[in-house]
C-alpha cells in the first residue's frame, strides 16, 4: 500500500477511535449524584438533566464523526479527489482560479454535508434541553454570512499561498507564513469592529453598580479597555460566556446578556478579572507566539511535500497541481496535529488556573469565581466528571470540579 496513504486513512481512523473510546469512558464515569461541591447548584433533577444533554452529544458526536470519516475515506479510495480535479480542469481555468475552484468546491461540500448535523443539534438537541432560541431566518442568515466571510477571507489566503508558490522558488513557504501571519492579526485587529457585528448586536454596558465596579478593577489591574459591551447572546442561545476581543488599545470585553441575568456584579467582576488574568500573566502573547511558530513549521514541512508523487497517487490524481497539494498536505498532517493539538490544550487547562488563581488573588474573593463557575456549570449543563482520556484529548479548560477545588485551596 502506498505509505501516504495508510498514515492518511490510519490517522483519520485513530483520531475517529479515540473521539468514541473517550466519549465511552466518559459515559461510564458518570456518578449516581453529583459531586458535593457541586450539589447546591445541581439538584436531583438539573444533574440528571446534565447527564441526559452530554450523552446526546456524545451520540451525535459520534454519527457526525463517522459520517464524516467514511465519507472522506470513501472520496480518497473513490477518487473523489481526482474527480473534482477532472471536472475543474475541464473548465480551462488557469493554475490561480483553479486551486480556488477547487478549494472552494471542497469547503463547500463539506459545509453542505455538516448542515443535517447542525440543524439537528440546533433546533432538535438544544431545543430539547432548553437552550435553543435560534429561529429558521437567524440560522439560515448566519449560514449564508458564514459562507461569503469564509469565501473572502478563505479566497484571499489561498490566493496569496498559491501566488507565493507559484512565483517565489523555494522559499515561498517563509512568504506564505509571514502572509498567514499578517492575515490573521489584522482580523484579530478588525473583528470586533468589522466580523463580530455582522452576526451578533453590541451594546455599551449601561452605567450603573456593574460597569462601575468592572471599570474599578480594570484600573486597579492596570488593564486598559476601549469598552465594555453587551452581547445579545441570547437571540441564539441561553448558554452564557464572556469574552475580550480585539488587542492593544482595541481590546474590548463582551459579556453575553444571558450571563448578566445569571450572576451578580462581584461574580462578573470575578469572570473579568480570569480573563485579565491571561493577559497579565502572559498567555495571550505566549499562546500568540506558539502558533505563530506552529504556522512557520506547517508551511515548512508543507514545502517538502507539495511535489511528493507519492502523496498525490495516494489520492489517485491523474495530475499533479499546488492547489491539491494543499489539501492532501492538510490531510497528512492529520497525526502531527492531534498530537501539537493535545499539547497545547495541556498548556491552556495550565493557563486556566493560572487565571484562575490571578483572579482568587486580585479580587480577594475566591468564593466569586467559584460561584460564576458553579452558576455557569448548572446553566449550561455540564458534564461534571469526564473522563481523564477525554480531557487529555478535548478539553482546553480544566473540568469545572478541578478548578473550583483549585480555587477552594486559595481560601483556606
Amino acid at each position: 500500500m502506498n505509505i501516504y496513504l495508510a498514515i492518511i486513512i490510519g490517522s483519520l481512523l485513530a483520531a475517529w477511535f479515540l473521539g468514541v473510546l473517550s466519549d465511552r469512558l466518559s459515559a461510564e464515569a458518570m456518578q449516581p449524584s453529583p459531586p458535593d461541591e457541586l450539589a447546591d447548584v445541581f439538584d436531583e433533577s438539573t444533574y440528571a438533566k446534565s447527564q441526559a444533554y452530554t450523552l446526546a452529544s456524545m451520540k451525535l458526536s459520534t454519527v457526525s464523526e463517522t459520517f464524516n470519516t467514511l465519507v472522506l475515506i470513501a472520496a480518497i479510495l473513490a477518487g473523489g479527489f481526482n474527480f473534482l480535479d477532472v471536472v475543474v480542469r475541464e473548465a480551462g481555468y488557469g493554475p490561480l482560479v483553479s486551486g480556488l475552484v477547487y478549494i472552494g468546491g471542497l469547503a463547500l461540500i463539506s459545509s453542505i454535508l455538516g448542515t443535517p448535523f447542525e440543524i439537528y443539534h440546533t433546533f432538535v438537541q438544544e431545543k430539547r434541553f432548553g437552550f435553543n432560541n435560534t429561529t429558521p431566518g437567524t440560522f439560515v442568515l448566519d449560514r449564508i454570512k458564514g459562507l461569503v466571510l469564509t469565501a473572502i477571507i478563505g479566497g484571499v489566503l489561498v490566493t496569496g499561498i498559491l501566488l507565493f508558490l507559484h512565483k517565489t522558488g523555494p522559499y515561498a513557504w517563509l512568504l506564505c507564513w509571514g502572509f498567514a501571519v499578517a492575515l490573521s492579526l489584522g482580523l484579530t485587529y478588525v473583528a470586533p469592529t468589522w466580523i463580530l457585528p455582522l452576526f451578533n448586536k453590541f451594546t455599551p454596558l449601561e452605567e450603573g453598580e456593574l460597569r462601575t465596579k468592572l471599570e474599578a478593577f480594570a484600573a486597579k489591574a492596570g488593564f486598559e479597555l476601549s469598552g465594555i459591551y453587551v452581547m445579545d447572546g441570547s437571540k441564539r442561545s441561553t448558554k452564557g460566556n464572556a469574552f475580550f476581543t480585539g488587542f492593544g488599545k482595541r481590546r474590548r470585553i463582551a459579556l453575553f446578556d444571558t450571563l448578566i441575568k445569571e450572576m451578580d456584579a462581584d461574580e462578573i467582576v470575578a469572570v473579568l478579572a480570569h480573563e485579565v488574568g491571561h493577559a497579565k500573566l502572559g498567555h495571550i502573547k505566549s499562546m500568540l507566539v506558539t502558533g505563530i511558530v506552529k504556522a512557520g513549521v506547517l508551511f515548512y514541512l508543507m514545502s517538502l511535500f507539495l511535489d511528493s508523487k507519492g502523496l498525490f497517487a495516494a489520492f489517485g490524481m491523474e495530475h499533479m497541481s499546488l492547489y491539491a497539494g494543499l489539501v492532501f498536505f492538510v490531510l497528512l498532517y492529520t497525526p502531527l496535529s492531534l498530537a501539537l493539538s493535545v499539547v497545547a490544550n495541556a498548556i491552556s487547562r495550565k493557563h486556566e488556573f493560572e487565571a484562575d488563581a490571578f483572579a482568587a488573588r486580585t479580587t480577594g474573593r475566591p468564593e466569586d469565581m467559584i460561584s460564576a463557575l458553579k452558576k455557569l456549570s448548572a446553566s449550561n449543563l455540564s458534564n461534571l466528571t469526564p473522563h481523564p482520556l477525554t480531557v487529555w484529548l478535548e478539553y482546553s479548560h480544566p473540568p469545572v470540579l478541578a478548578r473550583i477545588r483549585a480555587l477552594a485551596a486559595h481560601s483556606d
